[in-house]
Order: C-alpha cells, then sequence, then structure tokens
C-alpha cells in the first residue's frame, strides 16, 4: 500500500466471533480515508433500510493518511454508521489516542457488524483480536470502564446511556467524545462495551524531511496565529459564549430568545477566571484548547477540588443558557455527569430544553422547568437509565414532537437537534444546518465562524453568496475530516492581520464587501481544479503520500465525500423535503430588524445547482459520473 496508509481493514463479526483483516482498496485515495470511505464502505457494507440498532448495521473506524504521523492535530479518528436518531448516516470525529492506536495495529479502518450474546469487549494488537468478556465493565460509567482496562492503548467506550440504547448516547475516547447522532447507542445494540487497540507499527512516511519541516513550520505558525495560538489556548471553545448574546445567536429557553443578561456567568471569561487550573487537549495538538476545570460539586465517589474536563461551548450553550441555567458550576457538572453515562451534551439539552417549553405551554406536563437546575441534574440520570420520563426524553426532540405536538419548536434538522447557534443572526449557517447530511450540524461547515464568530463578519442576515459559502466549507471540512485533522486547524486560514482591524474602518469594511460578493469567484474555485497547494493540507498530504495533492484535489475530495454521504441517505428515502429548518426558525424573527427568520427558499435552488442536485435535492448521474462515485 502507499505512504500514509497500513494497507488493511480489520472486519470484526460478533455474531460469528470471527475477525479477519483485507486489504484496503486503492479506492480509498479518491475519498483520502476517514469519514469519507466510511460512507463509501456504508454504503457498500449495509442494505437499504437498514436497521440502525439490528446486527445487519455496521459501525466503521475510520482513519486517514494524516493519522499517525505526529503532525499537528493528527490523532482524530472518525465513527461512521446508520443513525438511529435519525435514519440518515452518522459520522462523529473525535480526539484522544485511538487513531494512532488503530494505525500502529496496522489497520486503516476497523468495520465492527453483527451482534455478541453477551456484553463483549474488543482487544484489538497488530497480532491477534480478541473477543473478550465484558460482563464485568456492563454497567461501569465510562471513566470507570476505561480505568478498569488498564492505561495501554487508546479506547473507545460507551457507558450507561448507550447500553440502553439512548438514541444520542455517545463514545467516549479518553476524555474527547464522539457524541452526535446517536453511534453509542450502536454500539450498545451490538454488546460491544469497548475497544481497546494497542500496536508498535509506523507509518510510513514518503518525504520525511519535507514533512519534518512543514510539521515544525506549520506548528509555529498555529501558536503564533490570534485564533489558534491565543484565543482558543486562553478561553477554549468557550470564547464564543459572549459573541454569540452579543450577535443574538445564544439560544436562550429553547431559542426563544438569542441573548441573555446573564450570559457572562456561564462565559469562557469566568470559567478561566473562577475555574480553569489548566489547558488540556489531544495528543500531538499544539492549540490545546480543551479546558481542565476544578470540581465543585461531588460525583459518586471523587472528590471536590479534583481536576475535571470543563465544558466546550456547545454544552454551555445547550446544557445553560437553552435550558434557562447560568450557573457555571451546575453547567460543569452536568458536563461531567453527560461524559460519564456517555451522552451527547447538544442532543440531551436540546431535547430538554424542548420538553421545558412544552410544559410551559401546557402541553405536556413533566415538571421541566426553564432555569430548574437541581432538577436537570436527576434528569441526566433518568434519562440514562431511562427511568420515569426519562424513557421518552431519551428518543429526542422530533420524536417528542411527534407524541405531544410542537414541531415548529422543535430545534431539530433531519431528527438531529441544532448545535448552538441560533440560524436567524446566522443565515448561512441556516442553510449549512439544513443541508448537512446527519442533521443539524455546525461541525462539518461552520459558516457560522465567517457571519457571526470569525475576525471578519460577513453580513450575518444577507443571503448574498452564501450557498457559495456553505458549498465550500461543507467541502473544505468533509476533505480535513477524510485526513483526518481538527477543524479547528481552519480557524487559522483567515490571516492573522484580519484580527487586527477595526471592525467599523475601512479596510475592514471593504474586507467584508469583498466577501460577501465573492460568489462568482467561489464558484470558480468550487468548480476549477487549483494547480497548486495553497494551505498546509495539501502539503502534508503530499509530503506524507508522495503523491501530488492541490487545492483542487482536496476541494474536489470533500465534494466526492458529501455527495456520497448524500447517496447514503437517499438511499435511506431522503430528499429536498428534509433540508429544511423548524417552522420558528424561517418565520419567527429572532429581533425587531428582522421581518422573518432564515430565507432558505432564497438559497436553497442556488445551492442545489451549484451542487449538480436536481430540484429534489438528489445527485444527478451527471455530478456522480463527474465525481467517479459508483453505485
Amino acid at each position: 500500500m502507499s505512504y500514509g496508509y497500513m494497507g488493511k481493514i480489520l472486519y470484526v463479526d460478533l455474531s460469528s466471533g470471527k475477525a479477519e483483516s483485507r486489504p484496503l482498496d486503492d479506492e480509498v485515495k479518491l475519498y483520502i480515508g476517514g469519514k469519507g470511505y466510511g460512507a463509501r464502505l456504508l454504503y457498500d457494507l449495509t442494505p437499504a433500510g437498514v436497521d440502525a440498532l439490528g446486527p445487519d448495521n455496521v459501525m466503521i473506524f475510520g482513519t486517514g493518511p494524516y493519522n499517525g504521523t505526529f503532525g499537528p492535530q493528527s490523532t482524530r479518528f472518525t465513527v461512521t454508521t446508520k443513525s438511529p436518531a435519525t435514519g440518515a448516516i452518522a459520522n462523529c470525529a473525535c480526539g484522544g489516542d485511538l487513531a494512532v492506536q488503530i494505525k500502529k495495529c496496522g489497520y486503516d479502518f476497523i468495520v465492527i457488524r453483527g451482534k455478541a450474546e453477551k456484553p463483549v469487549y474488543l482487544n484489538i494488537t497488530e497480532d491477534n483480536t480478541e473477543i473478550k468478556d465484558a460482563s464485568h465493565l456492563w454497567g461501569m460509567t465510562t471513566m470507570e470502564t476505561q480505568d478498569a482496562l488498564g492505561k495501554k492503548g487508546g479506547k473507545a467506550v460507551i457507558g450507561p446511556a448507550g447500553e440502553n440504547l439512548v438514541k444520542f448516547a455517545a463514545i467516549i475516547s479518553g476524555d474527547r467524545v464522539a457524541g452526535r447522532s446517536g453511534v453509542g447507542a450502536v454500539m450498545g445494540s451490538k454488546n460491544l462495551k469497548a475497544m481497546v487497540c494497542f500496536g508498535k507499527k509506523k507509518v510510513e512516511i514518503a518525504e520525511k524531511e519535507k514533512f519534518k519541516k512543514l510539521n515544525k513550520n506549520i506548528t509555529q505558525y498555529f501558536r503564533s496565529h490570534p485564533m489558534t495560538g491565543k484565543i482558543l489556548p486562553s478561553l477554549g471553545t468557550a470564547n464564543l459564549l459572549m459573541q454569540t448574546s452579543g450577535r443574538n445567536t445564544l439560544p436562550v429557553n429553547n431559542f426563544q430568545q438569542g441573548q441573555h443578561p446573564d450570559a457572562w456567568k456561564i462565559s469562557g471569561e469566568q470559567m478561566a477566571k473562577d475555574a480553569l487550573i489548566k489547558n488540556g487537549g489531544c495528543t500531538a495538538c499544539p492549540i490545546k484548547c480543551g479546558r481542565e476545570v476544578k470540581r465543585s460539586w461531588k460525583y459518586k465517589d471523587k472528590k471536590m477540588g479534583e481536576q475535571v474536563k470543563g465544558p466546550e461551548y456547545e454544552t454551555l450553550g445547550l446544557m445553560g443558557s437553552s435550558i434557562g441555567v447560568f450557573d457555571l458550576n451546575r453547567v460543569m457538572q452536568y458536563n461531567e455527569i453527560l461524559d460519564e453515562l456517555g451522552m451527547d451534551s447538544i442532543s440531551c439539552g436540546g431535547t430538554i430544553a424542548f420538553a421545558m417549553e412544552l410544559n410551559q405551554r401546557g402541553m405536556w406536563d413533566n415538571g421541566l422547568e426553564f432555569g430548574d437546575a437541581a432538577k436537570v441534574e436527576q434528569i441526566l440520570f433518568d434519562i440514562a437509565y431511562k427511568r420515569g420520563i426519562g424513557e421518552e426524553l431519551c428518543m429526542g426532540s422530533l420524536w417528542l414532537s411527534k407524541k405531544y405536538g410542537g414541531e415548529g419548536f422543535a430545534i431539530q434538522v433531519k431528527g438531529l437537534e441544532m448545535a448552538a447557534y441560533d440560524p436567524r443572526g446566522s443565515v448561512g449557517q441556516g442553510l449549512d444546518y439544513a443541508t448537512q447530511n446527519r442533521g443539524g450540524c455546525h461541525i462539518n461547515g461552520s459558516v457560522m465562524f465567517f457571519e457571526i464568530t470569525g475576525p471578519l463578519s460577513v453580513d450575518p442576515l444577507s443571503a448574498k453568496a452564501k450557498p457559495e459559502l456553505v458549498i465550500f466549507q461543507q467541502n473544505m471540512f468533509a476533505a480535513i475530516n477524510a485526513m483526518i485533522t481538527c477543524v479547528f486547524s481552519a480557524y487559522a486560514i483567515i490571516p492573522s492581520i484580519v484580527s487586527k482591524l477595526a471592525p467599523r474602518g475601512k479596510t475592514y469594511r471593504a474586507a467584508a464587501w469583498v466577501v460577501k460578493h465573492s460568489g462568482p469567484i467561489l464558484r470558480v474555485v468550487l468548480k476549477t481544479n487549483v494547480f497548486a497547494p495553497v494551505l498546509w493540507y495539501e502539503r502534508f498530504l503530499g509530503a506524507i503520500t508522495g503523491e501530488r495533492y492541490t487545492l483542487g484535489r482536496i476541494i474536489e475530495s470533500g465534494e466526492r465525500n458529501f455527495n456520497m454521504e448524500r447517496l447514503f441517505n437517499v438511499r435511506e428515502g431522503f430528499s429536498a423535503k428534509d433540508d429544511t429548518l423548524p417552522k420558528r426558525m424561517l418565520e419567527e424573527p429572532a429581533f425587531p430588524e428582522q421581518k422573518k427568520g432564515v430565507p432558505l427558499d432564497e438559497m436553497l435552488p442556488t445551492y442545489y445547482k451549484l451542487r449538480g442536485w436536481d430540484p429534489n435535492g438528489i445527485p444527478t448521474e451527471l455530478t456522480l459520473n463527474r465525481l467517479k462515485i459508483r453505485r
């Protein structure tokens, strides 16, 4: 196999108890790896209409050529499967040490299918794959499970939520989370409690000296850039909270409002002042955006004052302001409980907030009220163990809306709860939400970075050039998640000088105007092969693989990956009817200056046309042939 790849896929059938290694097909190079080729494998290995929680669904743990090289931010893996929450494709990217260990075991992908008769875990080395009894681990929290499995190797585990098939159960690796789309429930449905990988093989790099020099230069660049070298290390993703509140895009009380006077109480600045002990982060990452905070609450037998992982912005928004809780210690406590039980904080918070509004409106008498922080703690356990109203909350907000009503304010797309950015104040992000293959996802496009959270604000209320910008971002992020590296590396693409511009100055306004009117330029970039390596992504891939990578090849690979995911969704019955937003986001203005919500109807036809999809949102044969995607 080529440089950067180990050349093998491990297939494990839990029903038969068999494991076998097969060669990695050269077709992987079209998709690069990671979640791109994961989508290809999912399409090939599952029948149409496969039951997401049935034995015929597969789980694909994927890496890319960048993993195992110890370049900056090179330790992420992907999980691809069919989502039990949405019925669409599920894919998550996660940090930790697992990606490196998968490569060290000699594999690029691990494919798991079937269902074990009793709880098991996988112990994978470069020489052997064992399916071992996990009865003693069943019922343990994620941290207890990882402790019981020892310090050796990279791990992926589920907690009680995954065991009990909660629709938004997560997979935990170290202290990082593959949270979205219910991947933990799929793992639980297979009676698979954990996977441990440990090996000693090395990834071969084609141009070692070139890679070494590039590694050093880009690491220094990340550390010197205002976003990746200052803001993210000092405040983490929590730096976004005051920005979103100031821009009227912070979810408050189930997105009923976009700002709150108490927002500062759960901000990154407040966390740094009152709770931060030190930065944390993934191996080989120069940014270290994770937070290590002081525990000021009791959890099981753990002591107060001990160090624990702090919450990301999404948790502060969905498990804080969106449920009316502006107590930082409470939100940090929720964060630990969610990680221990193995649940996605975005979908969990979105579902609880929706239930609170149902109660507020007298549509479901569930006892949940905005701001009732003490009750939420107990509800998290009730959801994970399916007790009381937790037996219904564990199904997610779309399911609840079909039973109790209120679908117009169930803040989800395709069944996946939206992230913590109100798209009425960031309309490009609204288009991104509506068209994302896994549903209400922000991390596979992050258009809000150009509209409200980045150093340059491109008229967040204008639909102009947003289809082009959304497609560019989606394609780039699909490629980044195929390499696979952290999407935060993309924050450094905007030159540092932009951060120094005065927001009301002529230069800033001129730059914003240029981007706002960049639609024609972006169309050329999207459709024309740029024959040079412009960013570090192409340079890294070139040095690792020995092949020529250009910006055009990167964008085309991302476009192929995004369309491959779309093809899976089309096979499962999704179309244009599903590319929409809740009625609240479309029809209700968020502030006086607005006449309505997100102008999705203005942007979607252009988006489809530029994508090469028909009016029903389905990729045309011409598009599939151009991208070399086989059915």
